[in-house]
């Protein structure tokens, strides 16, 4: 029994509520409910807090744990390459990655910095730490310190390996986060899931591919989460942390102006359709400041941050989100009359300077002849550009426009949900997904024109199509769920009878019911006026609700029953299609690496070890100033497995360097010989496929090497090579083509495999079958005949003694032509 306290006075007062023992403070006011109502209401709120932290701890743990296990997919799924071959590195860059690495844990950081490697681009050299991007080697050097300070003993080479399927983990985080905060958690989930697997983004990541964008994909995806997540929150916290991420992109891959870019071009958009804010200028303003200071710290991009025009537009871009700002601002301390004279000064003075600095832009980019732009982006810009001027970037092959079906093989059935996805973005346009829409439209245009660029466009459809499965699955089961509901309260209908029936026992009930509504009307009149206000408003306010969710269900697309279990079975067997296709794609498609290639025919598995067989006889039968001749392709793999110096490689850096290469190798004997010469050249290494069909071997590149070299030295030009426009090594080829060196020195000796020369790659018999070397001589030729190295002879000793006078008569000039051809540049 409880009594009501003397007005005026506090104490404290012991309720026992089941278990729990809990002190309250009253003043002397009246108690208006009893206490068994008092009991009641607590319980049942804390019991509702209860159940709701319950269920969304629940959730979150249970959205944890599919994280884990998209984690484990991402990484699992790119270890085909370790499981059906070996550890060891894919491709042609990784090898220069992974020697820079092995530099960087054996003589530390600042040896990093000031190295001058001169085993590359001889005689130049190369100064590695100005013109690398460093954030790939610091990653994984980093990864190996840690994991050795904590004793486990791991090579830099298993590191380098599995370096990238880690991070095409962190990139399948990153990508959930950016997806939740564009529409919630379950399309992040989704998203997450699609990129794991997605076949574009394995193809740069499973184990073995130590490449730049193993981690700047996860840096891109990553930069842009947190300018969303500052778009969306308006903090200054995550606009820091955008800059350093930015930062980090800029580290590691030269695809960090594409946010550079897309960013400006997207807070352009929010500003022209009217959706400014001070959210926006956070999200922006401290990336350009903040990320250009930390860009220009980067070695190889330095000043150019500030001074190529790649990153014009930002800065633009930068300068009219201030003149906005600083418009709404005087709106808001002006009165309307005085707004309209300042807003037509501080416009009059934005586009004052907005001309100032576009002139001083283009005074500045004037003097290039790129007008300030590198040949990418020229060639990004315009797809012939290249082609026109820029060959060497045309003859990579990851350069070239993708064809339709690669579209298919890189992102499968997410081809087909990205249209869904872009209307689900649209419902409703937010800047989130507006941003979304827009990295979309770019990539899918970059990727158009550069088959590498696919890697780019595979976070947006991930993204896209993840927003697409996931509305499509609310609105499935929604029907569901509305159908099931219906079936349940027909079925209820069945039991009104039984009700009916219970009725009269339960009118007494009622008749107390009434009593006591009538008791608590009469209790209720005697409350305050105030909590009278307080009571209608929270009725108006359960009203609204209420009425609210009715119209969010009337406007809630609801499906028949047949149609929405129909499609969710469809949605599943696409998924599952899309799940095999990803696992073939991974585990066939791009789990080989180019190092070691397999064959199957009726007589099994063939392996084709050519490549480190031939690195390895250069290693220990070679001294160690040697100097190797070959391809640009080669460069790096020659340097890190054979440890020879190399002419040119894979940095393509100077392009007079490489047509100087490509010069000799279409160039006769006697002049290529006197070329490499000059360039202190002892052995010359050429990949051959024509034996075993091996498709990308030096004869199918050699058009390249003509181009390159005759961009630079007029005397070689395509057409000698070409019979009526077509290029051929049978019978019918050009004169000149069966000279080159190229051509002798892939095919001598050919005929002596078969009896006829036959070339497996071109189909077709050789033209000049039979042939002897005067100043190259073979030295080692792989088991399969891709790769044959052959050495420069030396020069012949001059004959001492005098001449008779009678011979010397007729042979004196000739013997003069020749000495002045000697004399002469090699390279013309």
């Amino acid at each position: 029994m409880t009594f009501p306290p003397p007005s005026g006075i506090f104490f404290l007062r012991l309720h026992f509520y089941g278990s729990t023992l809990s002190l309250q403070a009253y003043s002397g006011v009246k108690l208006r409910d009893p206490p068994i109502a008092r009991f009641r209401r607590y319980g049942s709120e804390r019991g509702a807090k209860r159940s709701g932290s319950a269920e969304e701890c629940l959730r979150n743990i249970l959205c944890f744990f599919i994280l884990l296990l998209i984690g484990v997919i991402a990484f699992s799924i790119r270890l085909f390459s370790v499981i059906k071959y070996e550890s060891v590195i894919h491709e042609f860059d990784p090898y220069f990655n992974y020697r820079v690495t092995q530099f960087l844990t054996k003589n530390g950081i600042y040896d990093f910095w000031n190295w001058f490697d001169d085993r590359t681009w001889y005689p130049l050299g190369r100064v590695i730490g100005g013109t690398v991007y460093p954030g790939l080697t610091l990653t994984a050097g980093s990864m190996w310190w840690i994991l050795n300070s904590f004793n486990i003993p791991l090579s830099v080479e298993t590191v380098c390996v599995f370096t990238a399927p880690v991070f095409s983990a962190n990139a399948a985080w990153a990508t959930y986060l950016l997806t939740k905060e564009v529409k919630g958690t379950g399309a992040g989930l989704t998203a997450a899931l699609l990129l794991a697997m997605v076949p574009s983004y394995i193809s740069r990541s499973v184990a073995g591919s130590y490449d730049n964008e193993a981690v700047a994909i996860f840096a891109l995806i990553f930069t842009f989460y947190l300018y969303i997540k500052t778009l969306n929150t308006g903090s200054l916290f995550y606009a820091t942390l955008n800059a350093l991420s930015y930062f980090y992109m800029v580290c590691s891959w030269g695809g960090y102006t594409f946010i550079i870019n897309l960013i400006p071009m997207h807070a352009l958009l929010c500003i022209v359709t009217g959706r400014y804010s001070s959210r926006l200028y956070i999200a922006y303003a401290p990336l350009v400041v903040l990320g250009t200071l930390l860009a220009a710290l980067v070695p190889v991009v330095g000043f150019n941050a500030v001074m190529t025009s790649e990153h014009f537009a930002s800065f633009l871009v930068f300068i009219i989100i201030n003149v906005v700002a600083l418009v709404y601002y005087i709106r808001g301390i002006l009165s309307p009359k005085m707004f309209k004279v300042a807003t037509t000064l501080v416009v009059t003075l934005g586009i004052t300077v907005c001309v100032a600095v576009v002139a001083v832009l283009v005074a500045m980019v004037a003097s290039s002849p790129t007008k300030g732009w590198s040949g990418r982006s020229l060639s990004l810009l315009d797809p012939t550009y290249a082609s026109k001027y820029i060959p060497i970037i045309a003859s990579v092959s990851e350069h070239q426009p993708p064809t339709w079906p690669s579209y298919f093989t890189d992102i499968n059935v997410l081809a087909f949900l990205v249209p869904a996805g872009i209307i689900g973005c649209f419902l409703p346009l937010s800047d989130a997904s507006s941003f979304v829409i827009l990295y979309l439209v770019t990539s899918v245009y970059f990727s158009g024109v550069m088959v590498r660029l696919m890697l780019v466009l595979a976070p947006a459809a991930c993204i896209i199509s993840g927003i697409a499965l996931s509305d499509s699955f609310s609105i499935l089961t929604q029907s569901i769920k509305v159908h099931l509901g219906k079936l349940l309260s027909s079925a209820s209908v069945a039991g009104d009878s039984t009700s009916e029936n219970s009725a009269s026992q339960t009118e007494p009930k009622a008749t107390k019911h009434t009593s006591g509504e009538k008791s608590e009307e009469i209790t209720k009149e005697k409350q305050p006026k105030k909590n009278r206000k307080k009571e209608k408003e929270k009725e108006k306010g359960t009203v609204e609700k209420v009425s609210n969710k009715k119209q969010s269900e009337k406007r809630a697309l609801i499906l028949p029953l047949e149609v929405s279990v129909v499609a969710i079975l469809l949605i599943v067997l696409l998924g599952a299609f899309y799940v095999i296709h990803c696992v073939w794609a991974a585990a066939e498609a791009y789990s080989a690496p180019s190092i070691v290639l397999t064959s199957h025919s009726h007589d099994g598995l063939h392996v084709f070890d050519d490549f480190r067989e031939a690195y390895a006889w250069l290693r220990h039968n070679t001294e160690v100033d040697d100097k190797v001749a070959s391809w640009w392709d080669y460069g790096y793999q020659t340097t890190a497995m054979a440890n020879r110096t190399v002419i040119v490689d894979n940095n393509t850096w100077n392009n007079t360097h490489i047509a100087t290469v490509g010069t000799a190798m279409s160039s006769p004997e006697k002049q290529a010989w006197e070329i490499f010469n000059s360039l202190d050249v002892k052995y010359v290494l050429v990949v051959f496929g024509g034996l075993v069909g091996y498709p990308s071997d030096d004869i199918n590149k050699f058009l390249w090497m003509v181009r390159i070299g005759g961009g630079v030295f007029p005397h070689i030009k395509e057409p000698d090579y070409l019979r009526d426009g077509q290029y051929r090594i049978d019978s019918q080829a050009t004169q000149t083509m069966l000279n080159c060196l190229m051509y002798k020195l892939s095919y001598y000796r050919f005929v002596e495999t078969d009896g006829k020369g036959f070339d497996r790659v071109r189909r077709t018999e050789i033209g000049r079958k039979y042939f002897k070397l005067t100043h190259f001589e073979e030295v080692f030729t792989t088991h399969h005949w891709m790769v044959r190295i052959f050495k420069l002879k030396p020069p012949k000793n001059r004959i001492r003694g005098k001449v008779k006078k009678s011979k010397s008569g007729s042979k004196s000039n000739a013997a003069k032509k020749i000495e002045a051809k000697g004399r002469q540049n090699p390279w013309h």
